[in-house]
């Protein structure tokens, strides 16, 4: 008598395993932040202090808190590039939009010419070593320090996504990135005392000569004994101040990168980020223009200069000298501008007609674009309508009047319409995500007028019912070649305006980051607000349109490659 087996149970498959969920990052994020603020109202107390000569705070005072700030940015550096190379698995994700080589690349740059600017301070401060105190020579040497070890260490690590140590990671960035705001606002403190004192030399205005020279003093060296009069001294000191542009752009990109490591502390990423990608193939990158917008760019680039050299030679000089650059500089800063804004409008309209569809991802890293785009705006928006109020208030209806005017509402107009481009095509998705109007199964299907009876003759597509190439990806190329012309004209028109953009924004960096200030050299706003208030509404907000223009080229840079 047989008996039947009963059935084995069936194994069931094993559980899912639970995917890993993000800490709570609330907590870390406060801490860090706490102690951001807290140090940078600190440091912007005592660089404030100091630059005036009735509070008790010296330079010497300064430099020793950046010194020390430095010092221990450097050793959290260290300590992070250990811990991240001894544990691996600490970095198990990579931002694949953060860093991407243009802006790292930047900041190799700007690091290049701070290195160089330390190289003239430490030369200036040693020209009179014996009535200076030593921290004014230690700061620039652990500042050429510290900019080795953050440009090396935001060149690898600019991408990572840190799992390991995340309160005392987030603490660390954090630091690190205040210290980058501060050695900024040292800059543009010392910079600012500098355009005072050189202002102060050719103007007779007595509250600005009386602050200026008080702006002076307190940057002196204490005790006020120190003179340079070699000339190896005055080269150094001209050099450094001439490279404080590139100074203050490098504390900047830096500071930006730091907060989306911030960001991307804790963060899980799929292994495949979707989005688009920031690597295009060469060919794409500089073939794919009609050349008229970089022609445009670069004659208007070349143009700007040659007016900023005329501007730094005739201001300086007599009256009638000073109002002829002034003519000259607003001439073509109009023209510049209302050609940008035309631009940035052709482009927004461009859009309208683009079926791309818009990409939704979570992306830090241009979240903090859109951010800094808008806020750095905020400084031209203030000092324009300043202008506007003096100019259409104050008695003077004159030629150079009217030039202001026009001169401001446009820069309004430029910054308005230029982000608007900027920021839609930041949300934009890759060409490659343009949909079509009927995806066809076979990919001969979508060919545009195609001849059935001569698809043989095409070495993609074989005599047969189904499209069979020599290789996986052949008919795929194939049938881009057909369609991508629908949108190939738009690609170029983009490319064309962003690189024009580009070039001006280049430009209009230049000027004001070395030295152009017809905000003083023209007196509209000077007498009508008074130079003490118009000094502080200048020295405050325009560090932030110069940054804007900056910023506005990394962005163009990557809505080029995106096109």
């Amino acid at each position: 008598m047989s008996t039947e087996l009963p059935p084995e149970p069936k194994e069931s498959p094993p559980a899912p395993r639970p995917a890993p969920r993000e800490v709570w990052k609330k907590g870390g994020r406060l801490l860090s932040v706490l102690l951001a603020v807290n140090v940078l109202l600190l440091a912007c107390t005592l660089i404030s202090g100091g630059a005036f000569n009735k509070v008790a705070v010296y330079d010497t005072d300064v430099f020793a808190l950046l010194t020390t700030m430095l010092l221990l940015a450097i050793v959290w550096i260290l300590f992070y590039l250990l811990g991240t190379a001894r544990c691996p698995d600490g970095v198990p994700y990579r931002d694949a939009h953060a860093g991407p080589i243009w802006l790292r690349g930047g900041l190799v740059l700007f690091g290049i010419c701070t290195l160089v600017m330390d190289v003239f301070k430490t030369g200036y401060y040693s020209s009179f070593f014996e009535c200076q105190s030593a921290i004014k020579i230690l700061y620039p040497l652990t500042q050429a320090v510290f900019v080795i070890v953050q440009t090396y260490f935001l060149w690898v690590s600019a991408k990572d996504c840190v799992h390991t140590h995340l309160d005392l990671t987030r603490c660390g960035l954090m630091f690190t990135l205040t210290t980058n705001l501060a050695i900024w606002m040292a800059a543009v403190v010392d910079e600012s005392v500098h355009q005072a004192h050189s202002h102060s030399s050719s103007h007779s205005n007595t509250s600005h000569t009386r602050l200026a020279l008080d702006l002076e003093r307190a940057s002196s060296a204490v005790g006020g004994d120190c003179s340079c009069d070699t000339a190896v001294c005055q080269i150094f000191q001209q050099g450094y101040f001439y490279l404080y542009p590139f100074n203050i752009e490098y504390s900047l990109f830096a500071s930006t990168m730091l907060y989306v490591m911030w960001k991307n502390v804790g963060r899980l990423l799929a292994s495949s980020t979707p989005g688009h990608s920031h690597a295009p193939s060469p060919v794409s990158l500089f073939r794919e223009t009609f050349f008229v917008g970089p022609v445009l760019g670069l004659m208007l680039f070349v143009v700007g200069l040659a007016v900023f050299i005329i501007y730094e030679v005739q201001v300086s000089g007599e009256r009638g000298r000073t109002q002829q650059a002034l003519v000259t500089y607003y001439s073509f800063s109009i023209v510049c501008l209302g050609l940008m804004t035309l631009v940035s409008l052709s482009g927004s309209v461009i859009y309208r007609f683009d079926r791309r569809a818009m990409d939704q991802h979570k992306n830090p890293t241009r979240t903090l674009d859109v951010a800094l785009l808008m806020g750095a705006a905020l400084g031209q928006y203030a000092i324009s309508y300043y202008s506007i109020v003096a100019v259409v208030a104050g008695t003077p209806r004159d030629l150079l009047a009217g030039l202001n005017l026009a001169h401001a509402l446009l820069m309004i107009a430029q910054h308005t319409f230029q982000n608007i481009f900027i920021i839609e095509s930041l949300h934009r998705g890759p060409p490659s995500a343009e949909p079509h109007d009927t995806p066809p199964k076979d990919p001969c299907h979508g060919l545009t007028f195609a001849n059935l009876d001569a698809l043989h003759t095409l070495p993609a597509c074989p005599p047969t019912p189904r499209l069979v190439g020599p290789s996986p990806a052949g008919p795929q190329e194939a049938a881009s070649v057909i369609v991508a012309p629908r949108s190939h004209w738009r690609r170029r028109c983009l490319k064309d305006i962003s690189l024009f953009l580009l070039l001006c924004n280049i430009i209009l960096w230049i000027m004001p980051a070395f030295g152009a200030r017809p905000h003083f050299s023209n007196t509209v706003e000077v007498d009508f607000y008074g130079y003490s208030l118009w000094a502080a509404i200048v020295n405050i907000c325009l560090p932030f349109g110069i940054f804007y223009r900056m910023h506005a080229v990394s962005s163009l840079l990557e809505v080029y490659v995106m096109s």
